[in-house]
């Protein structure tokens, strides 16, 4: 592999870092990106409301409020593809305890994560299914601010 050339992990990390820049929610933004068995990118998704739900006034004011609201990068995700038809997912944040179920049953052999998420029983169920569960920090920062980036028009 060229030394330029993004490893695998570190390429769907980086998707899952621009997918989360999708996301509504002001408290945590977090994208996920899923590959096929050919490393080839199935979907890319983010935590966020229902499609075509508009928030009333107020709504992300309070966040123990919404949050029962608020669905999962993961969640979001799985609806784009069936069982079985990915192999590798990345996610901004480590799964919870429900994600990593849920992606366990959609056949998840390889998640990688960035941000550590205390409150999860991600490890545990990724070392009882077998699946490798890694967490990733090297992957490239998007300059949302570079000159290259403004679009014109």
């Amino acid at each position: 592999m060229s030394p330029e050339r993004l490893s695998i992990p570190s390429y769907a990390m980086a998707l899952a870092h621009v997918a989360s820049l999708r996301s509504e929610d002001p408290y945590r933004k977090v994208g996920a990106a899923a590959l096929d068995h050919d490393n080839r990118v199935i979907g890319t998704a983010y935590n966020g409301l229902a499609p075509g739900f508009n928030p009333p006034p107020g709504f992300w004011d309070d966040r123990d409020k919404r949050q029962k609201f608020m669905l999962h990068a993961e969640v979001n995700l799985c609806s784009l593809f069936r069982r079985g038809e990915a192999r590798t997912v990345a996610c901004t944040t480590m799964p919870c305890t429900a994600c990593m179920q849920m992606l366990c049953a959609y056949g998840i052999r390889e998640i990688y994560y960035r941000d550590v998420y205390h409150t999860s029983d991600a490890p545990e169920i990724a070392a009882l299914y077998g699946v490798k569960l890694v967490r990733i920090t090297d992957f490239p920062a998007v300059d949302r601010e570079s000159p290259d980036s403004q679009v014109e028009g």
